[in-house]
């Protein structure tokens, strides 16, 4: 009795000996592995061009608000490479290494993205309207905050899924049970991006009218993401649609999401990273025009001292007048040193002439 040889598949566009699990990243049979592969890669060799941009322009960033921001998009650029690797764990099939890869890294990476979109949209909010910005380290630590929430989350679910060592979960449990676990687990991402989207509303109110640009950004790319991640949710938990789809879905709304956020935050905010700091842009600093010592006057008459100077000037001057509408020379008296006085004319001028005497 000899033993059966044993057989090993193989697929078109594969090189031999490949396992099975890779098959879709070279088979031709499935070719929405290969183009989602292509798609992904560019676009995380473009998140990497990126990444080496920014550093690069940080020196020729004139705006002291935009160059608050850099760490924080710096933080988003590291996000968006996240997901599109990510991607490949989605058309690598599912198993006991790729399943708390999905599970863990799809929830952080999207709400580090987020995180760091709401954080210069609480910023933009107070721009627009001609308050005090928010400091670099603020921002950070507000895109940091918000992210580290899915985090906790996404441990405590998979220590108590796996209970620490059972990896292989995630492929025993049926495909809908899956499916609903994976959309739950995502439920505060969903609140980070409705959040943001209302937040980037908010920033469309105010009188300086330039950071509204920035605003525009982070609300198209909001509600693009919203209405991606409704359409991935939607077709996931649809019965009707067979369970090998599920990755496909997934893979393809990675893909969407991650290029939604290079072309309409990404690249409009790098063509305005470098432009000139525009006055407009902000609150006219007249404090130093303002007159500090001044008191305003009402009325008709023209107060110039109040009623304590003008006595406390008199009690000074002694025998000063005060003359409230001339100049500040004041009038005195003066005691006279001459008569300056004419001599009047007498009723009798004659009286003693020819030396008569009076009373002869």
């Amino acid at each position: 009795m000899t033993s059966a040889a044993p057989t090993t598949t193989t697929f078109r566009g594969c090189r031999e000996h490949l396992a099975p699990k890779y098959h879709r990243l070279c088979d031709m049979s499935e070719i929405w592995g290969i183009v989602l592969e292509a798609v992904a890669a560019l676009g995380a060799v473009t998140s990497v061009a990126f990444l080496l941009a920014l550093l690069i322009l940080i020196c020729k960033v004139q705006d002291s608000n935009k160059r608050k921001l850099l760490p924080t998009q710096f933080l988003f650029l590291l996000g968006v490479l996240g997901v599109f690797g990510l991607t490949f764990a989605f058309i690598i099939q599912l198993d006991k290494s790729t399943g708390p890869t999905r599970f863990f890294l799809f929830g952080v990476l999207f709400a580090l993205c987020f995180s760091c979109l709401l954080a210069h949209a609480f910023n933009l909010t107070k721009l627009v309207r001609g308050r005090r910005p928010l400091s670099l380290l603020v921002i950070l630590a507000l895109a940091v905050g918000f992210s580290l929430v899915q985090d906790i989350i996404a441990v405590e679910y998979m220590v108590l899924t796996m209970n620490r060592t059972h990896t292989e979960i995630f492929q025993e449990l049926p495909s809908p049970r899956r499916n609903e676990d994976f959309v739950l687990l995502l439920t505060y991402v969903i609140f980070l991006m409705a959040l943001t989207f209302l937040t980037s509303s908010f920033a469309f109110c105010g009188s300086f009218t330039g950071w509204k640009k920035h605003a525009a950004h982070i609300y198209l790319t909001t509600l693009l993401s919203i209405i991606i991640w409704a359409a991935w949710i939607t077709l996931l938990l649809i019965p009707a649609i067979e369970d090998r789809w599920d990755d496909t879905i997934l893979a393809s709304a990675l893909v969407a999401n991650g290029w939604v956020f290079l072309l309409t935050y990404v690249i409009p905010e790098f063509q305005l990273l470098t432009k000139q700091r525009n006055p407009t842009d902000y609150p006219v600093d007249d404090s130093f025009c303002k007159p500090q010592l001044m008191k305003q006057s009402y009325g008709v008459e023209n107060r110039a001292y109040s009623q304590e100077e003008v006595m406390h000037g008199l009690e000074d001057l002694g025998d000063t007048l005060y003359a409230p509408y001339s100049t500040h020379f004041q009038l005195q008296n003066r005691a006279s040193q001459k008569n300056f006085s004419i001599p009047r004319a007498q009723a009798s001028p004659y009286n003693n002439y020819e030396g008569r005497k009076e009373g002869s």
